[in-house]
């Protein structure tokens, strides 16, 4: 049975109550936080994220600006676009965007999403190169005009076996 207070009693016996120290240092780890927020705020990038703007939603992009889609296609020995992005070769869209810079570097590292494809589809058509497209869309005053094009950013070509 739970006795109801008496006056005096204290509401929360086992209450600790910090030292002055206990408090300083709080004060002293909280202070570091907004200042690394504020810090982020103003000079941070995507990098820095927590501390710095999350790019993507901070800010707007100019409605005449073209919206960039990447994509990643293998070629056959006919000419024929295979698509290897959209989860093909087990990469995420975010995951293979952020490995651009790499890509651009050493484009060698597109032989791999060849063979990752090639392993899940064993029957699929043999490619003979692989490459990182952009496709720009235009928009004039936030709508669409139809009109894009294409740029390769990267590209392999493919050791053909036998």
């Amino acid at each position: 049975m739970v006795h109801p207070l008496r006056t005096g009693d204290s509401a929360e016996p086992d209450v600790v109550v910090l030292s002055p120290a206990g408090r300083r240092s709080r004060l002293a780890a909280s202070l570091v936080v907004l200042a690394l927020f504020l810090a982020g705020t103003l000079w941070g990038t995507d990098a820095h994220f927590p501390f710095g703007p999350f790019k993507m939603y901070s800010t707007r992009a100019d409605n005449d600006a073209p919206v960039v889609s990447t994509r990643v296609v293998g070629l056959t020995g006919d000419g024929r676009e295979v698509r290897l992005s959209g989860g093909e070769v087990g990469l995420r869209r975010a995951e293979f965007e952020g490995q651009l810079p790499r890509l651009v570097d050493d484009p060698s590292l597109l032989v791999l999403l060849a063979d990752t494809y090639a392993e899940h589809h064993p029957g699929g058509p043999e490619l003979v190169e692989v490459q990182v497209v952009q496709r720009r869309f235009e928009l004039v005053d936030g709508e669409a005009t139809g009109a894009w094009s294409d740029r390769v950013l990267v590209e392999q070509e493919l050791e053909v076996g036998p």
